[in-house]
């Protein structure tokens, strides 16, 4: 399989036409998209109707994940069913399998990387905090787990690893991924596992245990000189 991958597409409706035409390239370089979360700027429906107007040039099918821009607003489940509705294999949680190869993903969220993660004591509000990054790795290990495909690839919009948000400034790293996400990954071991949200962050690097993390984030792609709004992967 030929996969494209990009995170962070952010599309705005001045930049259609061209948007339309970089994206129309995908169907002859690839076989299935993953886009990782952020399509819009606030979240808006208005803002998704714009990504779906450039999508619908799509004919590959497209697999994906929201991010935190598209929760934004609080319209997320107007968003999510917005994308299904139109065809696309939007996962929380869940899962899906094309030609032997299967995809589990969620937005997950933010917590800090070990040894120097969050942990859920004191004031409730840290608590529901680590909840939430707690819950999200359970989607993903959830999603995994449904697998029986012979290669598995994990899709999250925030990173499971420091490695791939290097690049960014070191005092936000807590905020741009979660050690509980990695390992949800050492569980089930997937082939590849694709993020975005950190835009200046570092394109590759693996887990301990040896799994792949590509930070696809369409920014940092245009920094290695991608041609296309997106890289490709041949698995």
């Amino acid at each position: 399989m030929r996969l494209a991958a990009v995170a962070d597409i952010h599309l705005k409706p001045e930049n259609h036409r061209e948007d339309v035409r970089q994206f129309l390239a995908v169907n002859e370089l690839a076989d299935l998209l993953v886009i990782a979360g952020d399509f819009t700027n606030h979240g808006m429906p208005d803002e998704i109707r714009v990504c779906l107007n450039v999508l619908e040039n799509v004919r590959i099918p497209i697999v994906a994940v929201l991010g935190n821009h598209d929760y934004e607003c609080g319209h997320q489940d107007e968003l999510a069913g917005m994308l299904r509705v139109a065809g696309v294999n939007l996962l929380d949680g869940n899962c899906f399998e094309q030609d032997g190869i299967g995809f589990a993903g969620t937005k997950g969220f933010c917590g800090g990387f070990a040894p120097y993660e969050l942990m859920p004591f004191g004031e409730g509000g840290i608590k529901h905090f680590v909840e939430i990054s707690e819950r999200e790795a359970t989607k993903l290990d959830y999603g995994l787990a449904q697998l029986h495909t012979p290669v598995k690839i994990a899709i999250t919009h925030y990173a499971p690893i420091k490695e791939t948000v290097i690049g960014e400034p070191e005092p936000i790293f807590p905020f741009l991924g979660s050690s509980r996400l990695e390992r949800a990954l050492e569980r089930h071991k997937p082939m590849l596992a694709l993020h975005g949200h950190a835009h200046k962050g570092t394109f590759s690097a693996e887990t301990q245990f040896g799994t792949r993390v590509c930070n696809v984030a369409l920014h940092l792609l245009r920094q290695r000189g991608e041609e296309h709004p997106f890289t490709i992967f041949t698995i």
